[in-house]
């Protein structure tokens, strides 16, 4: 499957395959691949590859090479296509069939499925799908994935192009003088490569439209030599390649949209309904507006880190409320010991404290997806490139920014998209200080105990905003901020350069699809709970049995765990962090949580229920067992608002997150820069969390 960017790829794979369907990296590459199991109507089932969104087979990023490899068969982790499925936006026919005339030149069987013909139609154009078919010689379905319209007999398509094996004929013809270049490094590629006519002629166009060879890869002797003996030539002639054949694919184009579209011009009298281009157009007067449309970003971020916070309390609590029965019911039916001690303060102590957290990770991911598919998205990468060219980041840093909000390694993976190589690093360097939903435990678990529920914003009486919603906002505010102002510092330093420039696409606004969201939470959720079954409870069980030994019986209950392993750690550590305001139990939660920064909540889950082991444990809330901790040396609580801010900021900023560094470390091929990135994030962090304890014990606060 294969389709320009926003041509309603993603909403027909997930109909095609539900949730039959895996996600990874292509081998060798951080470039995704997306799998998924379609069933026939026939009863055998069909794998449907899901190809990197791109406009034409001429590659220049990664991702294009990928798609463009998958597509020839030259990938030996990806089987040759049998069919190939060409998603085709009605509503900007023009441009998406540029790649369709590549993919008839391959000689696979093509299936056009047509998406967005509602669009269109409320565009004043009318596509003709029989029409278009007989144009381009291929089966061409209209869809509408969302509504399942049209999958049926795209499934038939499909079935009857792989059965058949109906080979395309090549759609245009390139002007004579240059077929009479391309066809020697064909019959070279055909002889040293073993490629087919077709994959061939393909090859030889790509190779004589760019300035280097493909991939910046040596071509061997014989190809290397027709290839810069037709560009002498041509170069002699004057005869400009690349334009001449673009030119030619577009004559191509004009005929087909000759035969298979019109324009259904219509006065506003008639009656008409507003096109979905133009609507498009006025919301984008308010949401791109350079003051409003700030505004309004700021706007929709409060209000869904409200709605999280509101929302989630529900079901927060009743997963809370369960763990604490089922740790009632384990302590009533198991005799004391070790093994009912693991499985209370260990197992449920440590996983079932970030299992607490699952309702509003999930709200989180739900949201961003429907923002992702109605297009607003789009809108602001485009506002917030006002802001990142000035500090040195390209606009395409901005979907890398904003995946790291569910986590860095996937964001850093997308900064594979930009071009330039110091925008590249920059946005590598600062993607971590975005705070990914790792760090949302620890900012539920600070704010939930600390910070008061009183509202901020009232409008006719209502509770818009609280003041719980208002500091985990700020929490990603200062991120962003972080990054911004860390990416202008590397662009006025390590990495000076000139700002790059940046284009765009802007889809239609359209409705989200429900499903789409919710498979995609799904996939999260599952990907979550994987990592508390497995990271989460080891590191739980290992840090009981440092809690727990070496058994002091001789010590009152409320000191033996000072003198256990985990004691012994935390409180060499302690006087590197005492100036932030962290007692030696903090400091084990952040040594603890260099492996994921949500297990710092599974060390305090598991360090608190050893501390209250005597007691009838579970039973009590970690919230509030912090709240009711205090120093056995001063009596003073260990835990306040002001630390609950300065814990919040700390890691923020910090980089909490091994798999995180090993991943900059393969995109970067070289060590330098994650050991850089640890070390400027863990100064940065320790900077401004002192900072902000003395400006807050300036203020009064302790």
């Amino acid at each position: 499957m294969i389709g320009n960017p926003n041509s309603g790829k993603t909403t027909l794979f997930n109909a095609l395959t539900g949730l039959r369907q895996k996600v990874g990296n292509y081998a060798g590459v951080t470039v995704e691949k997306k799998e998924g199991r379609m069933r026939l109507h026939n009863g055998r089932t069909a794998h449907l590859y899901d190809l990197p969104g791109l406009y034409s087979l001429t590659p220049h990023a990664p991702d294009e090479v990928i798609a463009r490899e998958a597509l020839m068969g030259l990938r030996p982790d990806t089987p040759p296509p049998d069919v190939i499925l060409n998603v085709v936006d009605a509503s900007c026919l023009e441009r998406s069939l540029y790649l369709t005339s590549q993919l008839l030149d391959l000689g696979t069987p093509v299936v056009i499925a047509l998406t967005m013909t509602d669009i269109a139609t409320s565009n004043a154009i009318q596509i003709d799908a029989e029409a278009l078919a007989e144009a381009t010689g291929v089966p061409v379905v209209s869809v509408h994935a969302r509504k399942r319209r049209g999958l049926a007999e795209l499934i038939h398509a499909i079935e009857r192009a792989a059965q058949e094996d109906a080979r395309p004929g090549q759609s245009w013809q390139p002007p004579q003088e240059l077929v009479r270049e391309i066809q020697p490094v064909q019959i070279a590629l055909q002889r040293e490569r073993q490629l087919s006519s077709r994959v061939a002629f393909v090859e030889a166009i790509t190779l004589l439209m760019q300035d280097e060879s493909r991939d910046g890869m040596p071509l061997s002797g014989p190809i290397r030599t027709e290839v810069i003996a037709a560009r002498e030539r041509l170069e002699a002639a004057g005869v400009g390649f690349a334009e001449r054949m673009v030119e030619a694919r577009y004559q191509w184009i004009a005929r087909v949209l000759e035969r298979a579209a019109r324009l259904t011009l219509e006065s506003p009298a008639s009656g008409m309904r507003i096109s979905a281009s133009a609507l498009s157009n006025r919301i984008d007067r308010l949401v791109l507006h350079p003051v409003l449309g700030y505004v309004l970003f700021f706007g929709i971020m409060a209000a869904l880190f409200q709605a999280i916070f509101t929302w989630a309390e529900a079901p927060m609590t009743l997963i809370e409320e369960g763990i604490n029965g089922l740790g009632a019911q384990i302590a009533a039916r198991m005799p004391e010991g070790d093994l009912r001690a693991l499985l209370i303060e260990g197992v449920l102590g440590g996983v079932g404290a970030a299992m607490v957290f699952l309702p509003q990770i999930l709200m989180l991911f739900f949201f961003i997806t429907l923002l992702e598919d109605t297009g607003y998205m789009a809108r602001a990468a485009f506002l917030m490139d006002r802001l990142m060219s000035k500090v040195g980041l390209h606009g395409k840093s901005f979907l890398p920014l904003v995946s790291s909000f569910a986590c860095a390694i996937p964001g850093i993976m997308a900064t594979r998209t930009i071009g330039d190589p110091k925008a590249r690093l920059i946005t590598i360097l600062v993607a971590p200080l975005m705070s990914c939903s790792a760090r949302l435990p620890v900012y539920a678990l600070m704010i939930a105990a600390f910070v008061p529920d009183r509202p901020v914003l009232r409008i006719a009486g209502l509770t818009v905003l609280t003041l719980p919603g208002v500091t985990l906002l700020a929490m990603y505010l200062l991120g962003m901020c972080a990054a911004f102002a860390m990416a202008w510092v590397f662009h006025r330093t390590l990495l000076r350069g000139i700002s790059p420039t940046f284009l765009m696409e802007m889809p239609t606004y359209r409705l989200p699809s429900l499903k789409t969201a919710l498979m995609q939470t799904v996939e999260r959720a599952w990907l979550f709970v994987q990592r508390a079954g497995t990271i989460i409870l080891a590191i739980s069980i290992v840090l009981w049995g440092l809690s727990t030994y070496p058994k002091r019986t001789d010590l009152p209950p409320g000191e033996r765990l000072a003198h256990s392993f985990v004691g012994q750690m935390g409180r060499t550590l302690e006087p590197l962090i005492a100036p932030l305001g962290f007692d030696w139990k903090i400091g084990v939660g952040i040594v603890a949580s260099f492996a994921a920064r949500e297990v710092f909540v599974t060390t305090m889950g598991t360090v608190y229920n050893v501390d209250d082991a005597q007691s009838d444990a579970g039973q009590v809330t970690l919230r509030q067992k912090l709240q009711e901790d205090t120093d056995p040396r001063t009596g003073r609580p260990v835990f306040t608002p002001l630390v609950a801010i300065c814990l919040m900021v700390f890691y923020v900023l910090a980089m909490q997150c091994m798999s995180t560094l090993a991943v900059v470390r393969r995109e970067t091929n070289s060590w330098k820069w994650p050991l850089f990135q640890f070390g400027y994030m863990t100064i940065l962090a320790w900077a401004v969390t002192f900072a902000v304890r003395q400006a807050g014990r300036a203020l009064g606060y302790t």
